[in-house]
């Protein structure tokens, strides 16, 4: 698996607009990785809700989802897809 890619799902929570930016800018920067998402403002509960669906490598996915992770105002959590190939 170590040079295989994952499918996952990274689900992404935005609690403040404090650092949007910043994780525009690592969406960005794995963009190569991303194959689709998909972004729903919640007003009444003042959250964004973001779905990221991406096929990269496991240590990829990790990298990614624990820099969302680390941002102020926002959490992530990934879930991985049984499907399994080759970069």
């Amino acid at each position: 698996m170590a040079n295989g890619s994952r499918v996952a799902l990274i689900g992404i929570i935005v609690e403040s607009e404090t650092a949007v930016s910043q994780l525009n800018e690592l969406l960005h920067s794995y963009g190569s990785y991303i194959i689709g998402r998909m972004g729903i403002p919640y007003r009444k509960r003042e959250i964004n809700i973001i779905s990221v669906a991406i096929d990269a490598p496991e240590d990829v996915i990790n990298a990614l989802s624990g820099k969302i992770g680390r941002l102020e105002g926002i959490s992530a959590k990934t879930i991985y897809s049984n499907v399994a190939g080759e970069n």
